[in-house]
């Protein structure tokens, strides 16, 4: 079909137009605040194009966490293949983690009192998240993809998110906490 191409592509960018509505929708309300209408009055756009793209609010949630999970892996994981020492790389790249979500405002949003639940929720629901963590700890075990890293990866994700809804006093105590803690969790050999 002529031009299909096209059409893929125009969906492709009002769908990431809607995305950064929805986060800039989240920054100022509220991930529990805004809603579909909220979100598609910043976007500029009715809502029934918004549910030509997303069919409900739990999909777009996930869309949106997804693809702000991608996009903070690939400022995280730039550099850290420096660190040699698997323990190491593990502790900077929970750090870095937390800190570009923290630094990132629209990521940011979901971990306010009021809106933490949901992005727990969220990130249990991810596909994205999940293997984005599952990747990063088969790296560390040596790309070992059976249960006990799966479980170790959902940890991880559950370990981060915690940080981030109560977040430690400095980032000297949170590295500490995951040196102390959570490395030897993740990196225990279980068999």
């Amino acid at each position: 079909m002529p031009g299909g191409w096209l059409r893929a592509e125009q969906a492709d960018l009002a769908s990431d137009k809607i995305l950064e509505a929805a986060g800039a929708a989240f920054v100022e309300r509220g991930v529990s605040r805004t809603g579909m209408g909220d979100i598609a009055r910043y976007a500029g756009c009715s809502r029934g194009t918004l549910y030509r793209y997303f069919k409900n609010r739990h999909e777009l949630h996930l869309a949106f966490v997804s693809r702000t999970a991608l996009d903070l892996a690939a400022r995280v994981s730039h550099g850290l293949d420096a660190f040699d020492d698997p323990a190491e790389r593990l502790v900077e790249g929970i750090v870095r983690s937390l800190r570009e979500v923290r630094s990132t405002p629209a990521a940011a949003a979901w971990f306010t009192p009021g809106d933490s639940g949901l992005a727990a929720d969220v990130s249990r629901l991810s596909e994205v998240v999940d293997s984005l963590a599952g990747a990063f700890v088969a790296r560390l075990l040596g790309s070992r993809e059976d249960r006990s890293s799966q479980l170790r990866a959902r940890w991880l994700v559950r370990v981060i998110v915690s940080l981030l809804t109560t977040p430690g006093e400095s980032e000297a105590e949170e590295r500490e906490l995951i040196e102390r803690f959570v490395v030897p969790g993740i990196l225990a050999d279980d068999g």
